[in-house]
């Protein structure tokens, strides 16, 4: 065939035999034939006739030239909205590619009466190569649970139980529960006490911010209060306030507390004595369905069992999973990466939200830092993601309608709505696809679990 008889799509097909490509990111050469330019820009140019209002002319009665040198650069916009995203997934699917991200548009041509020429840079799916999945190990302990440790737990359920009643008469002594309101104030390096202080003793620090915390139980002589709070309230009558200092050494736990000194004010409101119930069949048929302390006792060790063999399984799968990762060399397309990051800051900022931090504060944080730091468990993330799904594919593991549809009935139980509502909004929003992806990936780690005993 001659050159000069080639026609634009064969060109374009050579120009893309040679396409630019560096690891996963390509760049295709895409040239859309005149005719077809023409045709959308008329059917474009018809569109405006319809809706443009234009002075001395009626609705539905402006002339095609009039619209194309009113609305000539509105209209070569249009015509490359419409064509762009059309030719470039005909082209790709024709190349045999799957884009992952969006693409970038370069070297945009468009003239009337020429064909419209573009290049588009974008990333596709690596070449994902799984071997020796089938002889990866996991560790199957054998779990058990001890009877102290049941009974530790049924002494547990028995403390959440217990009762305070009031002690007149006396002050306070080991063993009694000051009910108390009290302020904390971290001292400056001078000596001087300045606003913000840790939380209650045995309670935990709230970190810099002032605290004042009312009808708080501090337990005299307890093994989880500090020290200095047992020394110094020891003795303390009913409404008696006292003020001394904690000097917190530099290895406490909490590293907010670690090295400082804080100054507390301890008003005792009234001293608590704690009656724990007896644990005998009565108290058992107070916690539920059962009828017999024995009852308790064998529920709380198989959720004890349950509760391990769900722990190590996990554990034992993450292991599982790095490992896989570990022999698997491929490049990751930076689009997914930067999606799973944006995954990860969203969990996060929900987190913090739920914990009570404001918006105006989360405006205030250091995003491209909070986002370099998610970056290596991102692709870790990613890699994870996309060898499963290569697994699934391998193993020909799916997911049928009757496990999507008992999520959804799930997540319908848990929001309390019907089913229908919740698939009608996850069809919506894309989230059945994201279900079944989760779920695959469940069925896939479970299956190498399995077959790694």
């Amino acid at each position: 065939m001659r050159k000069d008889n080639v026609s634009p799509t064969e060109t374009t097909d050579a120009k893309n035999a040679e396409a630019k490509k560096d690891g996963v990111k390509r760049e295709i050469s895409v040239e859309v034939p005149a005719e077809e330019v023409a045709h959308e820009l008329e059917a474009i140019v018809q569109k405006y006739q319809k809706m443009a209002r234009l002075p001395g002319f009626r609705r539905g009665h402006v002339p095609a030239s009039i619209i194309r040198q009113r609305f000539k650069e509105d209209l070569k916009s249009d015509v490359v909205e419409a064509l762009v995203p059309r030719h470039f997934r005909k082209e790709t699917e024709k190349l045999g590619m799957i884009p992952v991200s969006q693409p970038r548009v370069t070297d945009l041509h468009i003239h009337e009466g020429e064909p419209l020429r573009f290049k588009a840079s974008f990333e596709i799916m690596p070449d994902i190569k799984v071997e020796g999945y089938k002889e990866l190990r996991a560790d199957h302990p054998e779990i058990s649970v001890k009877d102290e440790e049941v009974e530790d737990a049924l002494n547990n359920v028995r403390e959440q139980h217990a009762t305070f009643t009031s002690i007149e008469g006396r002050p306070l002594a080991d063993g009694d529960f000051a009910q108390a309101s009290m302020d904390g104030k971290p001292k400056d390096d001078d000596g001087t006490a300045k606003p913000g202080a840790p939380g209650a003793p045995g309670v935990g620090a709230t970190g810099s911010k002032p605290v004042h915390m009312d009808e708080v139980l501090i337990e005299i002589g307890g093994k989880n209060t500090v020290p200095e709070f047992t020394q110094n309230l020891r003795g303390a009558n009913a409404a008696e306030e006292r003020e001394f200092e904690v000097s917190y050494p530099p290895d406490a736990s909490d590293k907010r507390l670690a090295g400082k000194t804080f100054t507390y004010t301890v008003k005792i409101n009234a001293i608590k004595q704690k009656n724990l119930p007896e644990l005998n069949d009565e108290f058992a048929k107070e916690l539920g369905e059962f009828s017999s302390l024995d009852q308790v006792r064998k529920q709380i060790r198989e959720n004890m069992l349950a509760e391990r063999k769900h722990t190590a399984e996990r554990e034992a799968k993450d292991k599982l999973v790095a490992e896989l990762v570990k022999r698997s060399d491929f490049e990751v397309p930076e689009s997914l990466i930067d999606r799973q990051i944006d995954v990860r800051l969203e969990r996060g900022l929900r987190a913090l939200a739920a914990q009570g931090m404001k918006m105006e504060d989360m405006k205030k944080m250091d995003l491209p830092r909070l986002r370099a730091g998610q970056r290596d468990q991102a692709v870790q993330d990613v890699k994870s993601s996309l060898l499963l799904e290569r697994i699934a594919e391998l193993e020909n593991i799916g997911v049928g309608d009757e496990e999507l549809n008992r999520e959804i009935d799930s997540l319908a139980q848990q929001t309390k709505q019907t089913p229908e509502a919740v698939r009608a909004r996850l069809t919506q929003e894309g989230g059945l696809d994201r279900i079944r992806n989760r779920i695959r990936s469940e069925k896939t780690l479970d299956f190498l679990y399995h077959q790694s005993a």
